[in-house]
């Protein structure tokens, strides 16, 4: 009978600000965490992700690596960011080359099941829930739809 090969999830070589709370389990390794977060359960955060102060991720988040969130946000339910556009018509297949950046700006707040490809996102948007950002967006406003586009001045 083969044996798997089991990998445990847990918090590794993380840089806490003060007052940061984690529900576990999560696993979130190699990254930093401003002051003041809160990180629910069921939530991944690769290394090298930076999050700014005060903010708030919700279960069953995933950050991938390459991924800025600012000072303020919040990322509720089950929010997904993708580092690989597959820019060659399939997965990068573990060449990191090929993989981009996110940023997010101060004052964003991203709805559940939003999906964020490597995109830039101002200060002070809104991410509606199950809204797919393909495009950078560089003005305040609320977004929606698949792919978002703005439906609202702040």
């Amino acid at each position: 009978m083969n044996s798997p090969n089991i990998k445990t999830v847990g918090i590794v070589d993380v840089e806490f600000g003060k007052d940061v709370t984690v529900v576990q389990p999560s696993n979130i390794y190699g990254c930093s965490l401003g002051d003041h977060c809160f990180i629910g359960p069921f939530v991944e955060i690769q290394k090298g992700v930076r999050i700014g102060d005060h903010c708030k991720i919700q279960s069953h988040s995933f950050v991938c690596e390459w991924v800025t969130i600012g000072n303020h946000c919040f990322i509720a339910h089950g929010v997904m960011f993708i580092n690989d556009p597959f820019t060659n018509n399939g997965p990068a297949k573990g060449n990191q080359s090929l993989w981009k950046k996110t940023v997010i700006g101060d004052h964003v707040s991203i709805g559940s099941n939003a999906t964020i490809l490597p995109v830039s996102v101002c200060d002070h948007a809104v991410i509606g829930a199950g809204s797919v950002v393909t495009k950078d967006i560089t003005e305040p406003g609320v977004y929606a739809g698949n792919p978002a586009h703005k439906i609202k001045d702040l």
